[in-house]
């Protein structure tokens, strides 16, 4: 290249160019520095001279903006950033330069060269030229000083399509070392593609719209079930300049596959509605209503005619599920329960039905158990990243991502350099732009790789991006507009692109997994917590007249306790699942057994009562009530010690449920109370009373026939004795007629449930 570059009415080629000055460059300096170690005649040996500056890296420079990100031949370049002295001395005679060249060869180098960080004569890029300078006639220590430096593009000696090393260095002079050196150098990278290629890589940039889960599983008791967050933060999320907003907005003009977990779009439809926030030891009503129609409003616009993939509901951490949970009972249903229901929640709110055929581990990190799990929920496509895939035929470009796996899978491996460029802060201006940089210096050199074969590369960057991340992500596909060297392609398409015959397919061992993430993952003890609230609330539900009511709300909040979002949190992982359990019990609970005091029997037969109490607002039936008695002479329904009848109970209400006894002879026995459901799963605790039995003989019951006499006797004569008084006052004319007796009280509706007074007597 660099010799055809010198054939007569061609521009010297940039690689010559750099050489040439290299060279007078590197010429140059022993006999500066030689003319400056000499000493005057007959002077004094020179003293040992004072520790000189950091070098190169004594000045920090940040390149801030670069514009445009990728120049064509008629555009002006401009470069803006700041320099930070960060000596212990002022630096005298500062020039900022801008450096450009030599091109660089291969993703290894763009690598190579954003590792570095001191100046390195030889190796970094040279300056365009004098005329292109900022001059600062001081930099103190400790202080700040901005540069912009413009350069009109035809004046940097680009040829050859390619990415260029770009720096921006600072020299000058200290106290300490009074010669100009270089003391700091920002470098970037310049994407030199003026036409379109003939080949262009397909790039698929995956743009995820996920949250951490917000909403509990409580819910009020009035028809629409008012759900209750746990905080109000989706909503600054959600607001103007909010991570959601800006995924939302940005991605609005972006060539992108939107990854979409299902139940973020479900709370903030919850939240579009009525909705509280739980406030200490209460709630308060929420007031993000507006906010949170205004997103779902601007993402069913934008998806309307988009690719949307949709995960399993609350995306699920399949890691977690495939290397703690499997074996735990339950655990796999639930993950398919999430993701079936995963279509219906995007389809109803959005109005676009999904692609649910796509698992996404987390990081990409995958092994053959995870794989197993993904593909049992229903997942054809299993979203992985090329630093779990690694390749080991040793091809010499970087291969398309589809790779089939077995057992009709495909592993849509993503590029990890690619994906993992944004994982930093950039918030910072300078990160920013270097990030959006590499970006496009990566595909750059990736196309250039093997020109004649296309391929099709995956991006998936963070799961959550900052706000920051996602206008980083932005601005480094808009420099791809131009479809110079890639061209857009949505995630199904690439999944069912060719694959390369040569590209690793096989599925990392087990050993393979990232310890650091294998370390983040759920416990085992997470999966026992959930199967036992499961437990419970399938033995709730089957008693309940209105099951879904209560099945619908924890069933999510299960689903939730699984999210990939709880990684590095487990103390909040656990205090979800435990909120969870307590609230489930806490409305079981409010259908229980009141409480009996010691029964009497006053007689061989008798009925005795038990109270069942329901302070839910819906009905439950399908209750068993159990009776057993540890005493064989006191039976149930003159067949044995244990009788059972049937419960239900209006929302609100009690039962009063009668069992009729027998005894053959005085004493005592326990008798032990018991819920159960249909299918004999014992419901709610056990309550246990004594009945005390105690016959009645022929002389007490004739000195209480005796007695029931005289009451009859007094009773008669005092009937009379007012009857008269009555007739009196009529004939007088001072009364104002007979007294009405006052309305009976209900004997139906709610009871107390205070227990049963003290000696409670039943008769015959």
């Amino acid at each position: 290249m660099a010799e055809a570059a010198d054939f007569r009415g061609t521009r010297p080629s940039p690689a010559r160019r750099w050489l040439r000055r290299t060279a007078s460059a590197v010429l140059g300096a022993p006999l500066l520095a030689g003319l400056l170690a000499v000493p005057a005649a007959g002077a004094a040996p020179a003293a040992e001279p004072a520790k000189a500056p950091t070098g190169s890296r004594t000045v920090d420079v940040s390149l801030n903006t670069l514009s445009p990100s990728v120049p064509t031949e008629d555009d002006t370049l401009t470069v803006s950033g700041t320099l930070t002295n960060k000596g212990k001395e002022t630096i005298s005679s500062a020039e900022v330069d801008l450096r450009v060249g030599p091109r660089l060869s291969g993703r290894g180098e763009v690598d190579d060269s954003a590792k570095r960080s001191g100046y390195l004569p030889g190796a970094d890029p040279v300056t365009v030229g004098d005329k292109y300078t900022v001059k600062f006639p001081k930099l103190a220590k400790g202080i700040s000083q901005d540069f912009t430096l413009t350069v009109p593009v035809d004046k940097l000696g680009l040829d050859d399509p390619g990415v260029y090393q770009l720096g921006v260095s600072v020299s000058g002079r200290t106290t300490t070392a009074p010669y100009e050196q270089v003391l700091g150098i920002g470098r970037s990278f310049l994407p030199w593609q003026p036409e379109a290629s003939d080949s262009r890589t397909k790039l698929t940039f995956l743009w995820p719209l996920i949250a951490s889960p917000h909403v509990t599983a409580e819910t009020r008791s009035d028809e629409q079930q008012t759900p209750v967050f746990a905080n109000d933060d989706l909503a600054k999320e959600l607001a103007p300049g909010g991570r959601l907003e800006q995924m939302v907005s940005l991605g609005s003009r972006l060539p992108v596959t939107w990854v979409v977990d299902p139940d973020l779009l479900a709370s903030v439809a919850a939240m579009a509605g009525k909705y509280e926030v739980e406030s200490g030891d209460t709630t308060v009503p929420g007031k993000n209503q507006n906010v949170a129609r205004q997103w779902l409003t601007a993402l069913e616009k934008v998806v309307e005619d988009g690719k949307v993939i949709a995960l399993p509901f609350a995306d699920p951490d399949l890691a977690s599920i495939a290397h703690r949970g499997k074996n735990v009972s339950g655990t796999l249903s639930r993950l398919q329960n999430a993701s079936a229901v995963a279509a219906t929640t995007v389809e109803t709110i959005l109005h676009v039905k999904p692609s649910t055929d796509f698992a996404w581990p987390v990081n990409g990190a995958v092994d053959s158990s995870i794989v197993d799990v993904a593909t049992s929920a229903g997942a054809h496509n299993v979203i992985a990243r090329s630093d779990s895939f690694r390749e080991t035929a040793g091809l010499p470009y970087t291969p398309t991502s589809a790779r089939p796996i077995g057992g009709g899978t495909t592993a849509v491996v993503a590029d990890a350099r690619l994906s993992t460029l944004f994982d930093g802060d950039m918030s910072r201006a300078g990160a920013a732009t270097l990030a959006v940089q590499r970006f496009l210096a990566q595909t750059l050199a990736l196309t250039e790789q093997a020109p004649d074969n296309e391929r099709s590369i995956v991006v998936a960057p963070p799961r959550m991006p900052t706000a920051a991340q996602a206008q980083t992500m932005a601005r480094a596909l808009e420099g791809l507009s131009g479809n110079r060297w890639t061209q857009p392609l949505d995630l199904v398409s690439a999944a069912e692109v060719k694959p390369d015959p040569k590209a690793t397919a096989k599925v990392p061992r087990a050993a393979a997994y990232p310890k650091k993430l294998r370390a983040q993952e759920l416990p085992t003890q997470a999966f026992q917590d959930i199967r036992t609230t499961q437990s419970s609330l399938d033995s709730f539900e089957t008693i309940l007249t209105q099951p879904e009511r209560v099945v619908t709300p924890f069933g999510n909040a299960v689903n939730r306790s699984m999210s990939t979002s709880w990684r590095g949190q487990a103390l909040e992982a656990q205090q979800y699942r435990d909120a969870v359990r307590d609230y489930l019990q806490s409305l079981t609970s409010e259908v229980q057994l009141i409480k009996k005091s010691d029964v009497t029997l006053s007689g061989r037969s008798a009925t005795i009562p038990v109270t069942v109490q329901n302070k839910l607002v819906q009905g439950v039936d399908r209750l068993v009530l159990k009776l057993t008695s540890d005493n064989i002479r006191l039976k149930f329904n003159d067949d044995g010690s244990m009788a059972e009848l049937p419960v239900s109970i209006a929302g609100g209400h009690s039962q009063s449920v009668k069992f009729d006894t027998a005894t053959s002879a005085n004493g005592r026995a326990q008798v032990t109370a018991r819920l159960y459901t249909e299918d004999g799963t014992q419901y709610g605790e056990e309550m246990t009373f004594t009945v005390k039995v105690s016959e009645v003989t022929p002389t007490v019951l004739l000195v209480i026939a005796g007695g029931l006499l005289l009451l009859v006797l007094a009773g008669i004569r005092m009937y009379s004795h007012r009857k008269r008084a009555v007739a009196s006052d009529t004939a007088n004319g001072d009364g104002d007629g007979p007294e009405q007796p006052s309305d009976p009280t209900p004997d139906t509706g709610p009871e107390s449930g205070a227990p049963s007074g003290t000696g409670e007597k039943v008769d015959r």
